[in-house]
C-alpha cells in the first residue's frame, strides 16, 4: 500500500479497505459501515498525528500496533485487529483507552455496536482479579 491510500486506516493497515468494511469502536459503542463513511469520520480529526509501530499477520487476520495524537499533545497507544478477504480490511475492530461517549456528530453516521454480557466484550461486572 503506497501513499495514495484514501483513509488513514489504510494508511494503518497497509491494507485497502472493502467497500462494504466495517469499523467497530466497543469504547463508544459504535460501528461505522462502509468505506465512505470511514473516510468521513477520519475528516473530522484534523490535525492528527500517527505512527505504526508493528503488523503482525495471521492467515486473514491482521493486528497493528500503533500510536497518535490528536493535536493535545496526549499520546495514546492502539492496536487495530483487522479481518482480510481477498487482500482487503472488511472489519476492523480498534482498541484505545477507556470507555467514553461518542460524539452528538457522530450519531447519524455510525449506528449501535451491539456489546452483550458474556460477548467479545465483556461488561465491568465479569471482570475477575488475576
Amino acid at each position: 500500500m503506497g501513499d495514495d491510500a484514501n483513509t488513514r486506516l489504510e494508511r494503518i493497515l497497509g491494507v485497502p479497505l472493502a467497500a462494504d468494511a466495517v469499523r467497530q469502536w466497543p469504547q463508544s459503542g459504535e460501528l461505522i459501515r462502509g468505506r465512505a463513511r470511514i473516510a468521513e469520520v477520519e475528516s473530522h480529526f484534523v490535525g492528527l498525528r500517527l505512527a505504526v509501530g508493528r503488523r503482525h499477520t495471521c492467515g486473514d487476520t491482521l493486528i497493528v500496533e500503533w500510536s497518535n495524537d490528536y493535536g493535545d499533545g496526549r499520546i495514546f497507544r492502539n492496536v487495530s485487529v483487522a479481518e482480510l478477504r481477498d487482500g482487503a480490511a472488511v472489519r476492523v475492530t480498534d482498541y484505545w483507552g477507556e470507555p467514553f461517549t461518542a460524539p452528538d456528530w457522530r450519531r447519524e453516521l455510525g449506528e449501535r455496536l451491539d456489546m452483550p454480557s458474556g460477548g467479545v466484550w465483556p461488561a465491568s461486572d465479569e471482570l475477575t482479579a488475576s
